[in-house]
C-alpha cells in the first residue's frame, strides 16, 4: 500500500486505528492525516516505543487490514 492510497482511506482507517492505539487523539489523528512516518512518530510520542517497534506495529496493523 502507497502512501497515496493510505491517505486517500484514511477516513475509513481512523476508527481502526482509534482501536488499535486508543492513546492517540483526534488532534494527532488529524496531524497524522494517513502518512506512516508520522504516525510512527506519534505512537513514539504517547506509548514511549522506539521508532523500529512503532514501525513493526504498523507493519502489522496493516497486514490486518488489507482491505484499506
Amino acid at each position: 500500500m502507497n502512501e497515496d492510497i493510505l491517505q486517500g482511506k484514511w477516513a475509513q482507517l481512523k476508527g481502526k486505528v482509534k482501536e488499535q492505539w486508543g492513546k492517540l487523539t483526534d488532534d494527532d489523528l488529524m496531524a497524522i492525516e494517513g502518512n506512516q512516518d508520522q504516525l510512527a512518530g506519534r505512537l513514539q510520542q504517547r506509548y514511549g516505543i522506539a521508532k523500529e517497534e512503532a514501525e513493526k506495529q504498523i507493519r502489522e496493523f496493516r497486514a490486518r487490514n488489507k482491505g484499506f
